[in-house]
């Protein structure tokens, strides 16, 4: 006998993966965050808490494809007078580039539960390609019967790369802030009807 929720999931070389559809980022079970050193000596953490994704799950799990759009002023790091420098001008200028956004080209390989899915990031303006380390975490149904799967995702950019320069240069050597920026989005999808 089949459930309801082993139609929305199919066998795929060894996985457990939802079937081919659209899903959307649950608003409720996202976190978007980003890790950047500090004056060469430790790390400042902190979040996006305004972002939306579609993911288009392919047949073919391989042709899946994402488009995902980050709310620049939902920028936070704890601090309120540094995350306002960050939405300003030096850094990422909210008020006349209020979105970054990703859209992935396609999935470049695959090992265990673990794919690269190559894409364009667009920070400031610019756009650069990103590779984008995904690993998928399973598929299930809520308790309010949505189907959903879970993910992690990672890369690391040089902010640079994106006309993010704004720095200080400091007495015992380095710069206040790295050019290496380290992000992580987490989450669950949601299949649409």
């Amino acid at each position: 006998m089949t459930t309801s929720t082993e139609s929305h999931t199919r066998s795929w070389e060894g996985l457990t993966i939802p079937t081919a559809g659209t899903y959307v980022l649950d608003q409720a079970h996202k976190r978007v965050s980003f890790a950047v050193s500090h004056m060469v000596v430790s790390r400042v953490h902190g979040t996006f808490d305004e972002a939306a994704a579609t993911i288009a799950v392919g047949e073919d799990p391989l042709a899946t494809s994402v488009t995902a759009t980050i709310e620049a002023a939902s920028i936070a790091t704890a601090q309120a007078g540094r995350d306002e420098h960050l939405r300003s001008g030096d850094f990422l200028d909210v008020d006349q580039y209020p979105t970054l956004e990703f859209r992935s080209t396609g999935v470049k390989s695959r090992s265990g539960n673990e794919f690269v899915m190559s894409g364009e990031l667009t920070i400031k303006g610019v756009t650069r390609p990103v590779d984008l380390k995904v690993e998928f975490e399973g598929v299930g149904r809520s308790p309010s019967g949505k189907d959903i799967f879970g993910f992690i995702a990672s890369t690391e950019i040089d902010r640079e790369d994106f006309g993010l320069t704004w720095n200080v240069a400091l007495e015992t050597g380095g710069v206040l802030v790295g050019k290496r920026i380290k992000i992580e989005i987490e989450g669950e999808a949601i299949r649409q009807p």
